[in-house]
């Protein structure tokens, strides 16, 4: 069978045995445990469809419960499987066809605003309810900060939110732009900490509904607002911004956009940070299956796609950080806690929900992990002199 061949050349390094849909059992690779993770196929059209495309078909066969595993679980393999991948491509027809669905869709995919907030509804607007499962209290759904791996997802939340606070250098009164303020607590921290106003705008009507609603209940009415719209749709200068998780959204054709409304946005002392999942691979289409399920419209840019619309927009990169194990560190604690809440999520959704979402968060722990996916912390300013000259007061 060529399913079997093309895995044995891909598993160069342990291994697992895999049940075919007929019922004959494969050894692929070298399993180094005496009793190996064991993965079943219910579906002979699975041998073809994972030869050919595994990028989007295994997701997929995962959700619909035509792949199963008898010993092991999902994290096992997907583990396993991109450590032997890494950061390369799956096989060569798989990137043929990304290129045809990547090129198609960079031709058809305008997010404007309409279109944004359609893709924003379709994963933050499915239930608050879900995602406070696996959350951390302050509702932090980005790569955290881990000082320490063993430190609790709660902890690691609050070392992102001082970091990138230390980072924006705010000075006491300042005006402060969250673009992408998600469930409010990044801007509600910030207006605390730095004793400022803090102005978040989102797309998603679900996370505006519950942060509007947790600046009354906190008594931040003062220095916090939330506004139902797109950043494109600003118009007050800010003496901060920052953004969060959101860049991923914009669409590769509106990074000149999203960086020239910074600049328009930002007064001539101020500071812009921006926080968002990169490639440290050259810039590659978009993974078909993540698009397809969980964010369309979705894309995570290599360094090359975001270094030059910062430098045709005006803007000057004055400080940079990769992130590279956090958001793996983040994505386990996340899929634990997800999966320990089974029951939970069985009650708001389906089986095949649950699927797909364990799929979601197991494969791109694993991407993190192994794979081309970091996160970039960018630092912007307007003129060479507006943060310090070291690092010391992120640090001390």
């Amino acid at each position: 069978m060529l399913l079997i061949k093309f895995l044995n050349n891909l598993f160069k390094e342990d291994g697992f045995l895999l049940e075919d849909a007929f019922g004959k059992n494969h050894v692929i690779g070298k399993p180094k445990s005496h009793s190996p993770l064991i993965m079943k196929i219910n579906d002979k059209k699975l041998h073809y469809k994972l030869l050919f495309y595994p990028d989007l078909y295994l997701g997929e066969a995962y959700t619909d419960g035509k792949i199963k595993f008898k010993r092991g679980n999902l994290s096992d393999f997907l583990n396993l499987a991109l450590k032997n991948v890494g950061r390369e491509k799956t096989n060569l027809i798989s990137e043929f066809i990304n290129s045809i669905r990547g090129s198609y869709r960079y031709l058809t995919n305008f997010n404007l605003i309409k279109k944004s907030k359609m893709n924003v509804a379709h994963h933050y607007d499915i239930s608050d309810e879900l995602y406070f499962l696996f959350l951390d209290p302050l509702k932090q759904y980005s790569c955290a900060y881990f000082k320490n791996e063993s430190d609790t997802l709660e902890q690691a939340q609050k070392n992102k939110i001082n970091h990138i606070i230390k980072k924006l250098n705010i000075k006491e009164n300042s005006k402060v732009l969250d673009i992408g303020s998600g469930w409010g607590h990044l801007s509600m921290e910030i207006a605390k900490q730095a004793k400022c106003q803090v102005t978040g705008v989102t797309l998603s009507e679900n996370q505006h509904k519950y942060s509007t609603a947790k600046v009354k209940e906190l008594n931040l009415g003062n220095q916090v607002q939330f506004k139902l719209m797109d950043y494109r749709e600003v118009k007050e200068k800010y003496d901060r911004i920052v953004s969060v998780g959101m860049f991923e959204h914009v669409g590769r054709k509106f990074y000149k956009t999203f960086f020239k409304k910074i600049y328009e946005l930002l007064k001539n002392d101020g500071l812009a940070l921006l926080h968002t999942i990169g490639s440290v691979n050259a810039p590659r289409n978009p993974q078909p299956w993540i698009t397809k399920y969980i964010f369309p419209g979705g894309y995570t840019p290599s360094l090359s796609e975001i270094a030059s619309p910062i430098e045709k927009s005006g803007l000057i990169l004055s400080d940079m950080e990769v992130l590279r194990m956090h958001y793996a560190y983040t994505l386990r604690n996340w899929k634990d806690r997800f999966i320990t809440n089974k029951d939970k999520v069985l009650k708001m959704f389906d089986e095949r929900f649950f699927r797909m979402f364990e799929f979601y968060l197991s494969s791109c722990e694993m991407a993190f992990k192994h794979g081309d996916q970091v996160v970039y912390q960018l630092q912007l300013t307007k003129k060479l002199n507006t943060a310090p000259a070291t690092r010391d007061y992120i640090y001390f």
